[in-house]
């Protein structure tokens, strides 16, 4: 079900019926015909996916069916065993490590911070991309990093430890790191692991905010009213294909909820946004 005209939307939310150019906005990451594959097992035959530019992408599906082996693949992490992963028209696997890390970043699902390092230290780790032999630490970088704390509520924690931090601040720090990176297409795998729920929509409304500035946003999530209200556009995967691709009101329908994840639902206007919600039926 759509969403209906009286609904309003709250600050920080990115709602698909105010995206402009719904549609029309060229991609900025392809997956043509890509068979993506680790060793001997193969998750993904043949993916078809395109990644507006501009937009806020979020993939579901159900555990296993594929959805951050398709992240990875867009990190250049793993290479299709055929077929092609394309960024701005151009095969990723042939361009430039340093060059891809200046356009796409990366928020992987877990990561370990090197003992003893500060909060500080690794975010600074986010600007290694823009370094080069005639280019090292500047003015620029320090202020990307001091943004990239003060957007993670991270600067009153520069120089502490990360292995001294809970769960949920370690998980802003990577945030934070991939915000210093400052790249035009950011990569999200799960960012909300180890959040609690009013943690977990700080840090969706930030990144709504870099969408509204003009990232694209590329994201794995598990919550489908969480995509529904985030999103501008939906992907949908199941056992390694992709069956549903669009806005959320037009994806997001009791049927499809049935058939991929097996549950049985009723889709409602979210009271707040009007995005579609899925309400669970007993079973």
């Amino acid at each position: 079900m759509g969403a209906t005209s009286g609904a309003t939307t709250e600050p920080g939310v990115s709602r698909a019926g105010l995206a402009s150019g719904a549609g029309t906005a060229p991609p900025r990451l392809v997956a043509a015909g890509a068979e993506l594959a680790y060793e001997r097992r193969t998750v993904a035959e043949s993916v078809d996916v395109e990644v507006r530019d501009g937009s806020f992408t979020v993939i579901v599906g159900p555990n296993g069916c594929g959805k951050s082996t398709l992240l990875r693949a867009f990190a250049r992490l793993l290479k299709p065993r055929s077929g092609s992963i394309l960024l701005d028209g151009r095969e990723l696997g042939s361009i430039p490590a340093k060059e891809a890390a200046r356009t796409v970043g990366l928020l992987p699902q877990s990561s370990t911070a090197p003992d003893g390092i500060t909060v500080s230290e690794l975010v600074a780790r986010g600007r290694y991309p823009h370094q080069g032999l005639f280019r090292q630490w500047s003015a620029r970088d320090r202020e990307a990093v001091d943004a990239a704390l003060r957007e993670a509520d991270l600067t009153e924690l520069a120089d502490a430890p990360v292995d001294e931090l809970s769960g949920g601040q370690q998980q802003r720090v990577w945030v934070a790191m991939a915000l210093a990176q400052q790249t035009p297409v950011l990569l999200l795998d799960e960012p909300t692991t180890f959040l609690d729920i009013a943690h977990q929509y700080d840090l969706l409304d930030l990144f709504a905010r870099l969408h509204r500035q003009g990232t694209t946003i590329v994201a794995v999530l598990h919550d489908l009213n969480q995509a529904a209200r985030y999103a501008t556009d939906l992907v949908v995967m199941r056992d390694g294909d992709v069956v549903a691709t669009g806005a959320p009101a037009d994806v997001l329908t009791e049927e499809l909820v049935a058939d991929v994840f097996e549950l049985p639902c009723l889709v409602v206007p979210d009271p707040v946004t009007g995005s579609p919600m899925v309400v669970p039926r007993r079973r």
